[in-house]
């Protein structure tokens, strides 16, 4: 077997060199999570007698982008053979690697294991786990790398704790930094538009509770419409009943679409407005064309689904009747929940100031909606309107240059 040239950074080593059976690493975005994690798997296996080697993701997609690519760099000495479709590699003592997603647990099932690595622990429920991948280990006393960036104070944090109170685990956690590698001038230009309290989570690796007062009444900030930039627009629809239904429904229970009208210039954002109502299908396509014509806006983005297929029709024929066309892309929630897709948009851009709305204009629901946020019991349908407005500047700006083939967002999340 050719020698292996495992290259880690001083942190990522302290974790490699641990001899616990079970390790849980709360680390920053780039700190080489991936990095690290593919050269324990493909070790891991090369030294296993009998049993495979799991990869979990959250999602079988995200295992393939993330994960397979890397292995077959790192262990093309070692890999015998790679099936694509199945994201199955054999090393050259018959030991497989399998990459797989959480959200497919019916594919965890049935097998014994020598090792695994569960990647963002965070976005997985807790029996994948417990109930699955907890009992395959057992044969062989198999170990388990746990891995990702905190996201609350939730399941992942928990076991962070309790490795501290068991001998058979290890714990660590560790900041962006401490990858050196990673450019200090990136994490403080992070930091600069970023939350304070997404920056702890995303960069110190911090467990932040995004609880309410997630935003602050002193940083709403009106001011006159900016002389450059370019408009865009974001919406986020609601069910279509007969209004003559909804007429007989407490108006306080019933969603409204929101189309957020804002105007781009660099990092700052100014909103014009965000027209929200309850509106029959044809209504919606009506508003959402006319308010792109008023601004001359040349994109818009419209939350992917059932709601967003029902519209594009009735938006056709609009433009069609006007002779007026805009670009039409699809937003995507990519997988994260509201909260945490809003906050993520929104909360740093207000706190640093480079959201500013029109003074013009009444934003009583907006900011109400704003200091309430989270609350499931209030609407957000403004919030998450306006949150999409980085996907469509991105698109916005994807549409003014020539993209080659290759060309791809960096964050699968936000598309940025």
């Amino acid at each position: 077997m050719a020698e292996l040239n495992i290259d880690l950074h001083p942190a990522q080593l302290e974790i490699f060199n641990s001899e616990k059976r079970f390790k849980i690493v709360a680390a920053g975005r780039r700190f080489g999570k991936s990095y690290l994690s593919a050269w324990l798997l493909l070790i891991n296996a090369i030294q296993a007698d009998s049993k495979d080697v799991f990869y979990i993701a959250p999602t079988f997609q995200q295992a393939k982008d993330i994960m397979w690519g890397m292995l077959k760099e790192l262990g093309r000495d070692l890999i015998t053979a790679a099936h694509e479709n199945t994201a199955v590699l054999t090393l050259i003592n018959g030991r497989k690697i399998y990459l797989k997603g959480s959200d497919r647990p019916e594919t965890l099932r049935g097998v014994g294991l020598a090792y695994c690595v569960l990647d963002e622990y965070a976005s997985m429920k807790p029996v994948v786990w417990e109930q699955i991948i907890r009992p395959t280990l057992a044969d062989v006393r198999g170990g388990a790398l746990f891995i990702g960036t905190p996201s609350g104070k939730n399941h992942f944090f928990d076991l962070y704790q309790d490795a501290f109170e068991d001998d058979d685990w290890d714990a660590f956690q560790y900041t962006s930094i401490d990858n050196p590698f990673l450019p200090a001038d990136e994490v403080e230009a992070a930091k600069k538009t970023m939350s304070s309290m997404s920056f702890r989570q995303e960069f110190e690796a911090s467990f932040e509770t995004f609880t309410g007062g997630i935003f602050k009444e002193d940083w709403f900030k009106v001011d006159e419409e900016p002389d450059e930039g370019s408009y865009v627009i974001a919406i986020d629809p609601a069910g279509f009943e007969s209004i003559e239904k909804e007429r007989n429904l407490k108006r306080s229970r019933l969603d409204e679409t929101a189309i957020a009208i804002v105007k781009i210039d660099r990092d700052k954002w100014w909103v014009k407005d965000i027209v929200h109502g309850r509106w029959n299908v044809k209504e919606t396509a009506k508003k959402i064309l006319h308010s792109a014509i008023k601004v001359e806006a040349a994109t818009v983005g419209i939350e992917t689904g059932s709601l967003r297929n029902a519209i594009l029709p009735y938006l056709e024929d609009e433009m069609r009747t006007e002779g007026r066309w805009v670009t039409i892309v699809e937003l995507r929630h990519g997988g994260k929940k509201k909260t945490e897709r809003i906050t993520w948009s929104l909360q740093g851009r207000m706190e640093h100031g480079q959201i500013s709305f029109n003074p013009d204009k009444d934003w009583r629901d907006f900011k109400s909606q704003l200091l309430d946020f989270p609350n499931h019991l209030a609407h957000d349908d403004l919030l998450d309107a306006l949150s999409y407005i980085d996907q469509v500047s991105v698109a916005d700006f994807a549409h003014s240059i020539e993209l080659d083939d290759e060309w791809r967002p960096i964050d699968n999340v936000a598309g940025y």
